[in-house]
């Protein structure tokens, strides 16, 4: 994986806010949406960018696509996200998310074949 396609990933509030989510498991897009507070489409566009970079990767499951970091991932692409880990304990926006995401988490895993309802 080229460090550039990586740090052009990290380059967007959005992405960064998929990627600190997508470190605790692989989420449906209906899930970033409730996360996050984004609008599907654009959700679903910055997924399409990192999926395109090879940052994420998605499995369909029925109707949905399920994203999540990458099996083995590049030894660039670990330190960065390490790196991210680090950097976003600063941000109330990362907090929010993950906090948002520990308080739904049993919503989405009571839902629907991949927690989607």
């Amino acid at each position: 994986m080229e460090l550039v396609n990586i740090y052009e990933c990290l380059c967007d509030l959005t992405r960064l806010r998929l990627l600190n989510v997508l470190a605790h498991g692989p989420l449906c897009v209906c899930h970033f949406q409730e996360i996050l507070g984004e609008p599907q489409v654009k959700t679903s566009k910055h997924l399409a960018y990192l999926r395109s970079r090879g940052l994420v990767e998605v499995e369909r499951v029925g109707n949905w696509r399920i994203y999540g970091l990458p099996a083995k991932p590049s030894r660039e692409l670990r330190a960065n996200l390490a790196c991210l880990q680090d950097c976003v304990r600063e941000k109330a926006v990362f907090r929010r998310d993950l906090a948002r995401l520990k308080k739904l988490s049993p919503k989405f895993a009571a839902t629907g074949p991949c927690g989607c309802s």
